[in-house]
């Protein structure tokens, strides 16, 4: 009988894919920065937005890489951030910073459902892919709803409206639109439906009482 200490059990092949990450996000990093020097890209100006996009990246790719849940701890802040840095970007391209009346859909809960979708995928959970496109589903919802009325009613940007934003939100809507009507119409989901319409409503007889022992 041993009394020593007891290794904890590690995953070797969760360690190497994280090493990897690291190494090709540092090779893409550098090689982002050579181009900005070859071509005079004023990072400043233009691409201080990749300052917060590279570490949510980073923190994506490493949360991906991981096998078990708890890689969706450094995964969902990643891909968060990302959603942020990209925003961000866009903003900064086109000066629409009103645009954040209704964008934070697509931080939360959209960029978390996406993220739950890429970890579902790779590690074959369905539980966890469902929970995705549920949040995703919500999030692009809420982003083209939210996004319709203060872009296309209240018209946020005053007379300067965003001309990607303003018709394309209508674009988007009738898009989701259809593609929701199609989903519902598709034989094998209606029928899914009243399987589980009957699951819910099957009731189960009454125990008869047991009767008195004599």
């Amino acid at each position: 009988m041993s009394y020593g200490w007891q290794e904890p059990r590690s995953n070797s092949g969760d360690r190497n894919r994280g090493t990897l990450v690291v190494g090709l996000f540092l090779v893409l990093l550098g090689i982002y920065f050579l181009a900005t020097e070859q071509f005079g890209f004023d990072m400043g100006r233009y691409g201080w937005p990749m300052f917060v996009i590279a570490p949510g990246v980073l923190l994506l790719l490493m949360g991906l890489a991981i096998s078990y849940e708890g890689g969706l701890g450094a995964a969902i802040p990643g891909g968060t951030l990302t959603t942020v840095g990209l925003v961000l970007a866009f903003q900064n391209a086109t000066g629409a910073y009103a645009s954040w009346a209704y964008l934070w859909a697509l931080v939360a809960p959209g960029s978390v459902g996406v993220t739950l979708i890429l970890w579902g995928l790779l590690h074959r959970r369905r539980d966890i892919l469902e929970s995705g496109l549920q949040a995703a589903a919500a999030g692009l919802g809420l982003f083209i709803g939210f996004g319709l009325f203060f872009e296309n009613v209240l018209n946020i940007d005053g007379g300067d409206s965003n001309t990607v934003l303003h018709n394309g939100l209508p674009l988007m809507a009738v898009g989701l639109g259809v593609v929701i009507v199609l989903w519902n119409l598709l034989p094998g989901r209606a029928r899914s439906n009243r399987a589980a319409a009957d699951a819910w409503t099957q009731t189960t007889p009454p125990t008869p009482p047991t009767p008195p022992s004599s």
